[in-house]
């Protein structure tokens, strides 16, 4: 599971979380959970919040919005952010 915030006006990514990065396999968890992707969200919020981003659109891609789509959402919003 991975996100990514990008700026579509200068089309550049801004920054990436995934279930690799060192802050969310911290707790040794398997990484395809769906708390996996809950984490995948708070890590998302927590780096936007320090880069000064409070809002952002969540674009699934087609994915259907349950189980680990839904929890990245649910985890972005419970870190701070505005979908």
């Amino acid at each position: 599971m991975y996100a990514q915030v990008i700026t579509d006006s200068a089309g550049r990514t801004l920054l990436a979380v995934s279930t690799l990065s060192k802050d969310v396999r911290a707790d040794g968890k398997k990484a395809t959970t769906v708390e996996a992707a809950k984490q995948v969200g708070l890590a998302v919020a927590k780096r936007c919040l320090d880069q000064g981003i409070r809002r952002v659109v969540f674009d699934r891609n087609g994915f259907l919005y349950h189980g680990r789509v839904r929890a990245l959402a649910d985890g972005a919003r419970e870190g701070g952010l505005e979908l």
